[in-house]
């Protein structure tokens, strides 16, 4: 089947899985790695069920709705577009469950549009999950530039849709979401007890110096969102206001774990640049939750060590290129008991899903 009758096949569906490099075609050129094997979660014996919460998706008609057209021709659509070919890489990683978001483009529309947006967007999620609720799960989109619209939104795709949390940028417009402005999403988010996972977007700001080979807007840009993200919240006092928030961070969290000792030596080296009483930014790690998406052992025996393997959860960016051995990464990392592992695989996000066994 050509790139077009493919890409028509999907669209007609009205969903077309998308990595999160779909606005950037020199990082997503590639058809999705293939493994040579299925591969098995298998953890002492037992059959564990495996579940990705960083698998990316989009809805041709709210993209048209954005003035984003999508061209048949553009190879990051046409690649694991299929249902057929999707299921089949994911039965080859060892994938029970996928977690479906959508990557946050929607944050400079105006209100009226981003209510159309995300309430197709959350309809047609809905639709996918319900048609395959043994494979898809799915996050409910959000407007956050309008913090109220997107508490209700959040509440209405939980509640209405059956959604398990919201999928959010890292920032909104510049905007870092520990404004105290956000206040009333993170409120509602707390209440409703759904996961929240925070996908980069991209800094503008540093553009210019991420330009060139390497593909370091993605490489080195989405981490370093991640942490300033997170950051943020640790130090503006976000965290200490919604304690019982259950947020999710793309990417192993960032560069904010594997350096997480300057952070802690920020309060002691100037007391005056942290908040009376604040705890050591060590201390949130515990608290908050990350994707494996780290790639060699030493960095997730450090993200463990850091923040505990309860705190962690498969993260592969399907279909993104880099994705294939993640469940693998897990499965023979050294120094990770049984209980460690059955928990990153699938025990921790099957909870915080409300998926059942």
């Amino acid at each position: 089947m050509s790139n077009r009758r493919t890409f028509l096949k999907s669209a007609a569906a009205g969903v077309v899985f998308s990595s999160c490099g779909i606005l950037d075609q020199r990082l997503a050129a590639q058809p999705p790695a293939r493994t040579q094997k299925k591969q098995q979660p298998v953890v002492g014996g037992k059959r564990v069920k495996s579940i990705d919460v960083h698998a990316h998706v989009m809805i041709p008609e709210a993209m048209e709705m954005l003035g984003r057209k999508i061209e048949p021709s553009n190879d990051n659509i046409a690649a694991g577009s299929q249902l057929e070919e999707r299921f089949k890489i994911m039965d080859e990683w060892g994938t029970d469950v996928q977690a479906l978001s959508i990557n946050a483009i929607w944050y400079d529309a105006p209100r009226d549009v981003a209510e159309k947006v995300i309430e197709l967007q959350n309809q047609k999620l809905s639709d996918l999950c319900a048609k395959y609720p043994k494979r898809f799960v799915a996050f409910s989109s959000v407007a956050l530039q309008f913090p109220e619209l997107a508490a209700e939104q959040m509440e209405i795709g939980m509640k209405k849709y059956g959604l398990r949390g919201a999928a959010i940028g890292g920032h909104v417009n510049g905007d870092e979401l520990s404004n105290p402005k956000f206040d009333p999403f993170w409120k509602k988010a707390e209440e409703l007890g759904g996961l929240l996972f925070m996908h980069p977007q991209g800094i503008p700001e540093v553009n210019k110096r991420v330009a060139g080979s390497g593909g370091l807007a993605n490489v080195i840009g989405n981490p370093l969102e991640t942490t300033i993200f997170l950051s943020h919240l640790i130090f503006d006092g976000t965290l200490d206001k919604f304690p019982n928030l259950k947020l999710c961070s793309a990417h192993a969290g960032g560069f904010l774990p594997s350096y997480i000792g300057r952070s802690d030596m920020a309060c002691q080296h100037d007391p005056k640049a942290c908040r009376p009483g604040q705890k050591s930014p060590r201390e949130y790690l515990k608290k908050l939750y990350f994707d494996s998406m780290i790639f060699e052992p030493e960095g997730l025996r450090h993200l463990v060590a850091e923040c505990g393997a309860s705190q962690i959860m498969l993260g592969t960016d399907y279909p993104f290129t880099w994705s294939a051995t993640i469940l693998n990464d897990v499965l023979t990392q050294p120094g990770l008991s049984d209980a460690q592992k059955r928990a990153i695989i699938g025990e921790t996000a099957q909870k915080l899903l409300q998926i059942s066994a």
